[in-house]
């Protein structure tokens, strides 16, 4: 069966994908239409495939945050909903009292390990995402003090006014865990501390894991009744394996494979997420604005959206794309960019990961495309884990990869900081500006949904200016699912893949 290329405009956008994302507090329909809130059937065991293997021992602090939040086994005290606002988790509600504070009352819930979620528990797992080094994502550039208010009370005060600390509070490296979670050193241990609806059982290095269902979770008994996690790297044998039926739920399906799996099997949504290249500011050769130009100029995004996404994604029009539905009409023209040069031979070193099998081969068009502007260019692909620590470091002169731009808080202004700031945690340029530093610092502390929109785009003009990122293409989630599995969350923030309605 061959799949006809298309262009994504003629898709349901981010707001049709989030339809199918199943309400968090407990809400998630079961086949016969009860609620699992009530206590629904037990479900077999659900058999899913994940790209990466967890790469720091599951901890909540860095990229392993996701796998947990994926796989249904941690929460934070806010999750985001269908219009990318906070929306109640662990705390049923919530209210600002003044700039700086803001008061937190949780719901009652309890530890995987049977302990209760309490204020001073609650307080505590914060307080130690605020001293975890490197620092969270999220909490790139905010400090808070979090303080137990009463039996059911949380009162946090921030540092500087944060308009968004109730988004920022959803990322899920602000999970909360047990106060057995942690030790005297290291990160913290989410297995059996957690409070989501599966707790991890048993992990098998970096190849997988065994979840069961929590059956106290305060949302409900999920529908299945564990998960079976594999980690596998290599996007063909995820699709195989829901070919051949070893698998019920496979995440990230490579576009080339799209093709060979029946159409039943296969779900599309709209996603936040963008493939960029980005340009090493602080050493080699494109410490030099007018090379970075050079390899803006040379980088044609509709030959691999094209070519590489058959159709399965747009053209790179900036840090966000079309899924974040009201950026491209605030967005802004980056202005004061540098004249390109002539690369003259100029030899660089490009790098990506093979994670997801697109990037490999959008790294070898870019390479063609760089080499016929003049450019000499060595490629080097590796699996993450293994590539995370030298990208950060500046050991490439350019680096291909995929973000989620509303992953870490659901905050246009959270990607920005972390990215592209002289003090950001992800910042893969190594983008250093004061100009980038100043719209990024207005927009942080504008307060108003429209007017912190704006402030985001004026900030993201401000860093394309600089020419240290080239977006490439702006991406959709291809799922495979077992077509005896319902309820799996195609979820555009990618934060969720599995809720308590998934079963089969």
């Amino acid at each position: 069966m061959q799949v006809r290329p298309h262009s994504i405009k003629s898709r349901p956008r981010f707001l049709a994908a989030l339809v199918l994302v199943p309400c968090l507090a407990g809400c998630f329909a079961s086949p016969g239409g009860e609620s699992s809130s009530n206590g629904g059937q037990s479900g077999s065991r659900l058999r899913v495939a994940l790209a990466f293997p967890p790469a720091e021992n599951f901890s909540p602090y860095g990229a392993d945050a996701t796998l947990l939040s994926r796989l249904g086994v941690t929460e934070g005290l806010t999750a985001l909903d269908a219009n990318g606002a906070a929306a109640p988790a662990l705390a049923e509600s919530w209210r600002r009292e003044d700039d700086r504070t803001w008061r937190f009352t949780l719901r009652e819930a309890t530890f995987q390990d049977g302990a209760d979620v309490t204020p001073s528990a609650v307080a505590a797992a914060l307080t130690r995402a605020t001293k975890a080094k490197p620092a969270p994502a999220a909490l790139a550039g905010v400090s808070f003090e979090a303080k137990a208010d009463g039996d059911r009370g949380l009162r946090i005060t921030t540092a500087a006014a944060d308009p968004v600390l109730p988004m920022r509070l959803s990322s899920p490296s602000l999970a909360i865990l047990s106060p057995k979670a942690y030790g005297e050193k290291g990160n913290p241990d989410p297995v059996g501390t957690a409070t989501g609806p599966f707790e991890i059982a048993k992990v098998n290095g970096g190849g997988s894991a065994t979840l069961d269902r929590f059956d106290d979770y305060w949302g409900g008994r999920a529908q299945a009744s564990g998960i079976d996690a594999r980690f596998i790297k290599d996007g063909t044998a995820r699709a195989n394996a829901v070919r051949t039926g070893d698998i019920d739920i496979a995440e990230a399906i490579p576009v080339a494979q799209a093709a060979t799996l029946d159409k039943a099997t296969l779900k599309e949504a709209g996603t936040t997420r963008t493939t960029s290249l980005q340009l090493n500011t602080k050493t080699g050769p494109f410490k030099d604005a007018k090379l970075r130009a050079a390899a803006r100029e040379a980088v044609n995004s509709s030959t691999i959206v094209k070519g590489v996404f058959e159709g399965y994604a747009d053209p790179g029009a900036g840090i966000f794309g079309p899924a974040v539905t009201w950026a491209e009409s605030k967005r802004v023209k980056p202005a004061g960019r540098a004249e390109a040069a002539e690369p003259d031979g100029e030899q660089i070193t490009l790098a990506t990961y093979d994670n997801r099998p697109e990037l490999p081969e959008t790294a070898q068009v870019v390479q063609q495309q760089l080499q016929k502007a003049g450019f000499k260019v060595k490629l080097e692909v590796r699996e993450y884990s293994r590539l995370e620590s030298d990208a950060l470091a500046g050991k490439f002169d350019a680096f291909i990869g995929a973000r989620n731009s509303l992953l870490d808080t659901g905050d246009p202004v959270g990607v920005l900081g972390s990215d592209y700031t002289c003090d950001g945690s992800y910042n893969l340029a190594l983008l250093c500006d004061k100009g980038v530093d100043r719209a990024v610092t207005k927009a942080d502390g504008t307060d108003g949904t429209g007017e912190r929109q704006d402030a985001a785009m004026a900030a993201e003009a401000a860093i394309l200016g600089t020419d240290a990122v080239v977006p490439l293409a702006h991406q959709q989630i291809i799922v495979g699912v077992s077509t005896k599995v319902q309820g799996v969350v195609l979820d555009p923030y990618e934060r969720t893949l599995v809720g308590i309605g998934t079963r089969r």
